[in-house]
């Protein structure tokens, strides 16, 4: 690794000015920002694209004040790497996840039932997407500002069209359409120097977030071909879920019988308050403060206090999806994700318990090197099975496939309580598997000859 320093027991230097921005800083808050989809019907045009887009994508770490930042991001899905005329044997040496795409193995991620790919929307699935590009900022003059540099590669193009956008912004509350805040967590990288949200969390190999780097195997994993495509390069899951918020409230109101108690159910099943304040530090009653604490909100672990769960439960979201030291079936830190949670749509008014039938929900990208030990892992083993937690027969209370039928144990002294008849509060409206490279490998891009 001729770019890199062995310093001994810190691990290597992560070549972080290869790095695409998007891949590893957390995104700024408030945020707002715009996804698109890109067909490329002209090699030649694409590569063009690309050269102009370079100027534009944002690489390295955020500056001080990490909520005053706007980048870009350019990712490409297998059909779009072939496209743009990438030769046959770097295509073969991807991964077989990545070049199968996600709608091929929804089975394998519970994407089943009203979330399977056949309901997806145009274009999700169908092989079209090529390049997905993502600008996130902190406001909207920003994000304009980024926008318009992005639209000035591609507008005039015969051979590259955009064929979908969404816009993604954080509400006025600073909460999912669920009610709940978000982009809290965010792990601390060996040989990044951006500092993770837990401090009681050890450094992860950056070989589990970038290629071209030891991961938690003590091993370089194999990665896409020749080394300037793949170093410095990591996956992403693009996912449109749309968020049943009626079907949420409903839930909770028929299954308690005070607000007081419907706050304190609702906190149960995700893992935190509304504030943001963990079950694991609070867990009577929300605690805004702490909640809105960037020091504290996420300064915590489970074995020590709350290994059986009677604070927050094993089967909670925020558990499941990273359950730390937990007591589980297998190695929590082979299947860390970078996740980034962007919110669409308008929020159901408070105190609302009918559908209204607006389209509201979350994008989100999952970020990691390994797609099948990392976002599939988590969707397979993790939200849509419970035997890790000693729980086989039940799933995520709010992001697994219930269709109805769903349980969630909630630990309680002197009898646990069991919730029953969970129906599905998110629904899949599509997602891609992407890869996001290094930005030495977007100019070898570029740069193909036929």
């Amino acid at each position: 690794m001729d770019a890199t320093a062995n310093s001994g027991t810190t691990g290597v230097r992560v070549e972080i000015e290869d790095v695409q921005s998007g891949a590893v800083r957390p995104r700024p808050v408030p945020y707002v920002g715009k996804y698109l989809f890109l067909r490329v019907d002209d090699r030649h045009a694409g590569r063009a694209l690309l050269r102009q887009l370079i100027p534009v994508t944002a690489s390295g770490l955020p500056g001080v004040d990490l909520d005053q930042d706007a980048w870009v991001a350019v990712a490409f899905t297998y059909q779009g790497l072939a496209a743009l005329g990438v030769p046959r044997e770097s295509l073969d040496s991807f991964p077989q996840a990545f070049r199968e795409g996600m709608a091929a193995r929804a089975d394998r991620i519970g994407d089943v039932g009203d979330s399977a790919p056949e309901h997806w929307e145009t274009p999700f699935g169908t092989g079209d997407v090529h390049v997905a590009l993502s600008v996130l900022a902190s406001d909207e003059a920003q994000l304009d500002k980024e926008v318009q540099r992005a639209r000035a590669a591609y507008q005039g193009s015969s051979g590259v069209r955009v064929i979908w956008e969404q816009d993604v912004r954080q509400l006025p509350t600073g909460r999912t359409t669920l009610g709940f805040r978000d982009g809290i967590s965010h792990p601390n990288i060996e040989g990044v120097e951006l500092p993770g949200t837990n401090p009681r969390e050890a450094p992860i190999k950056a070989g589990e977030f970038i290629l071209g780097y030891p991961d938690e195997t003590g091993h370089v994993p194999a990665m896409p071909t020749p080394d300037v495509l793949g170093r410095n390069g990591t996956y992403v899951a693009v996912r449109k879920i749309h968020t049943n918020v009626a079907a949420w409230r409903q839930y909770l109101r028929a299954n308690t019988s005070s607000a007081e108690e419907e706050a304190l159910l609702a906190a149960k099943m995700v893992g935190r308050w509304p504030s943001g304040a963990p079950l694991a530090l609070a867990p009577e009653r929300d605690d805004p403060e702490l909640g809105a604490d960037r020091r504290r909100n996420n300064d915590f672990l489970y074995r020590e206090n709350d290994d059986r769960g009677f604070r927050c439960p094993a089967g909670a979201h925020i558990r499941r999806i990273n359950p730390r030291d937990a007591t589980i079936i297998g190695d929590a830190r082979m299947h860390r994700l970078i996740r980034r949670g962007t919110t669409y749509g308008p929020p159901l008014p408070d105190g609302v318990l009918e559908d209204d039938g607006a389209e509201r929900g979350l994008i989100g990208a999952f970020l990691g090197a390994h797609l099948e030990r990392q976002f599939e892992f988590i969707k397979s083993e993790w939200v849509n099975d419970g035997n890790f937690i000693g729980s086989p027969g039940e799933k995520d209370p709010v992001a697994g496939h219930h269709g109805g039928t769903g349980t969630v144990t909630i630990p309680e002294k002197p009898i646990r309580r069991r919730l029953r008849n969970l129906p599905s509060f998110v629904v899949t409206r599509g997602g891609e598997y992407c890869f996001l490279p290094g930005l030495r490998a977007l100019r070898w891009l570029a740069e193909l000859e036929d």
